[in-house]
């Protein structure tokens, strides 16, 4: 998933005169803070230094998971055209440059940031967004968001990490009831960010919201630990972004776990899958969640003609289609 032209271009202005050792070293500390899910009362993006390391190894990776949650969500709801969006904890705008690349039927936008630093940062990117109005409050999230209008799209994506468990559940209520159509959640790839997305989809059922995905059904979910669902975003690394990580490969696999809700339902598969397909030119194995709430493999052979054609293609994360 390649950040778009424009966005890449505001991101090197604002990386201009950073030594690599100063970059790395910061880069380092983040991610640090991020894997050890940290919640001692500091922001992770607390200084110049923090938020240019922040854009140059991990916004990449979270706009590359936002946008394949976004993706499903456009895919169980083709008719979906957000004028509207609210970014709860919205970093340098991430997620917001990931919907607009998504849907040019964007022309507002709303950025809450506790970070002033990473919101000063977000706000300069946001000169170059195809977006007519995005607008910035500085805010702990914690504060409430009573006083906010519905949008069309709401957002909070890799946010529950970094808040107490206690406020959880008052954050996703005060969001859905801000939402006049479709909520996507965003958390890390992990078995912790998956008992957190368990956690907003009872919720959020409770509540009457519709699935979108990744869910093709709205029972309890069939997976047991240490079993857990997420998915993986491949994104090219920059030189930058290799050297300041310590990194060989050209590529990164961002694993993340996502839920999307709206206000009324969306199409819905017979199936997504959950695993990486494992198979060979004569067959192929995928792990499905299915619509009737079960979690089986299903094995396709080359002999099954169109069914096996279309099954091949599908990556982790794809949809399967009735008439597949």
């Amino acid at each position: 998933m390649q950040l778009p032209p424009s966005l890449r271009e505001a991101i090197d202005r604002e990386l201009e005169g950073t030594a690599l050792r100063d970059l790395a070293g910061a880069a380092d500390v983040l991610s640090q803070r991020y894997r050890a899910e940290l919640r001692d009362g500091r922001l992770h993006v607390n200084d110049d230094l923090a938020a240019r390391a922040y854009l140059t190894t991990r916004l990449p990776a979270t706009f590359a998971s936002i946008s394949a949650a976004l993706g499903a969500v456009a895919e169980t709801r083709p008719d979906f055209a957000p004028q509207t969006l609210l970014d709860a904890g919205a970093g340098p705008g991430t997620a917001i440059w990931a919907a607009a690349q998504r849907w040019d039927s964007l022309h507002d936008a709303l950025a809450i940031e506790a970070s002033p630093v990473i919101r000063a940062v977000g706000e300069r990117l946001s000169h170059a967004l195809a977006v007519d109005r995005t607008a910035w409050l500085t805010r702990r999230l914690e504060d409430g968001l009573a006083d906010l209008a519905e949008r069309d799209l709401v957002l909070l994506a890799y946010v529950l990490v970094e808040l107490s468990p206690s406020m959880h559940d008052s954050l996703i209520k005060q969001l859905w009831r801000l939402t006049a159509d479709t909520l996507v959640i965003v958390e890390p790839g992990t078995p912790e960010g998956w008992i957190r997305i368990l956690g907003a989809r009872d919720l959020l059922i409770g509540a009457g919201a519709h699935l979108l995905a990744p869910c093709p059904h709205h029972h309890t979910c069939p997976l047991v630990r240490p079993d857990w669902c997420h998915f993986s975003a491949r994104l090219p690394r920059s030189r930058l972004h290799r050297e300041a990580k310590g990194g060989t490969v050209p590529w990164e696999d961002e694993k993340f776990i996502y839920l999307a809700v709206a206000r009324q339902p969306g199409i819905h598969p017979e199936a997504r899958v959950i695993a990486p397909p494992h198979g060979s030119k004569a067959a192929v194995t995928l792990k499905l969640c299915q619509k009737d709430g079960h979690v089986a493999e299903q094995s396709f052979a080359k002999r099954d003609g169109a069914s096996f054609k279309t099954v091949r293609k599908l990556r982790w994360g794809d949809v399967l289609l009735a008439e597949s």
